[in-house]
């Protein structure tokens, strides 16, 4: 059996995308606190530890639906214009593998739109960082941060410090993760000879995510130690090249793998929960579509 690309339209890729990205977030949010005291300067146990492992949940829950709503949206609308654009050039020659790796970076530039303030804003929550006692309270530390970038001056201030290495981030994470995905949705499906079920899909998503989650782990550090600002003795990280030789210099490279079991944990999880929840939604959603 021929396997068509499915295209899915763009307000129930919105839809679906943000009820699955909300979904996820609070279910797992414990395991994300925990891999980001893991990542912090300041050690585990200074971070909170075991403790209020909720906190930030409010930032992530503002953020989790809008996020994951771009990034499905655009994944999904890029799909059908990159594979043409691809066969205009290629002809039979072109690659569903580049159509995934193209449409998943546009998707992830568009979600850090605001997924880049929530993990600013839960990250500070995250570690107990001084000020953040509430999440108002923590919007307003952030505002006033200035560090002469271009995000981090102005009426944003320190909110979209490290959008570029969480970009660095994500687009080789979705390289990796949408590309295994959707071959193993292909693969499964002419195995049975019929389309991959919520389950099995999720199933997909969950070996795609953590694979890529344990490669992408050094750059999941760096992030955090941006979005946190300084180190353990309140020197400021200069960028992602001054945060790498810092790290490695006074903690030993070791560092750049700090959290990887509870990130891979938290996105094989998450992709489970994720991936299975979209594609029921996605399911739910056309039905009622074709109902109207």
């Amino acid at each position: 059996m021929a396997h068509q690309e499915r295209h899915t339209p763009f307000l129930i890729s919105l839809l679906a995308g943000g009820l699955a990205g909300t979904s996820v977030d609070l279910a797992l949010f414990p395991i994300d606190t925990l891999k980001t005291r893991l990542q912090s300067p300041h050690g585990f146990l200074a971070a909170g530890g075991f403790s209020g492992v909720y906190r930030g949940v409010w930032a992530a829950a503002a953020g989790s639906a809008p996020g994951a709503a771009l990034f499905f949206g655009t994944y999904e609308k890029m799909k059908p214009t990159v594979n043409r654009a691809q066969r205009n050039v290629f002809g039979e020659a072109s690659s569903p593998a580049l159509t995934h790796m193209i449409s998943a970076s546009l998707g992830e530039a568009a979600a850090c739109l605001v997924r880049v303030p929530t993990e600013v804003l839960k990250s500070k929550m995250q570690t107990n960082a001084r000020g953040t006692a509430t999440l108002s309270s923590t919007i307003k530390l952030v505002l006033a941060e200035k560090d002469g970038r271009a995000f981090a001056s102005g009426l944003f201030g320190g909110l979209y410090r490290g959008y570029g290495i969480t970009l660095m981030r994500e687009v080789p994470f979705a390289f990796i993760q949408f590309p295994l995905y959707e071959r193993l949705k292909v693969e499964w499906s002419k195995l049975q000879l019929k389309e991959t079920s919520p389950l099995q899909a999720a199933a997909c998503g969950s070996f795609a995510g953590g694979f890529a989650a344990a490669v992408t782990t050094p750059l999941d550090v760096v992030k955090t130690r941006l979005m946190l600002g300084a180190d353990k003795l309140g020197v400021p990280y200069l960028g992602a090249r001054d945060v790498v030789s810092r790290i490695v210099k006074e903690e030993g490279s070791s560092i750049l793998l700090s959290g990887i079991q509870p990130r891979v944990m938290w996105i094989s999880i998450g992709g489970f929960v994720f991936f299975g929840a979209y594609e029921s939604y996605r399911s739910m959603l056309l039905m009622s579509s074709v109902g109207l």
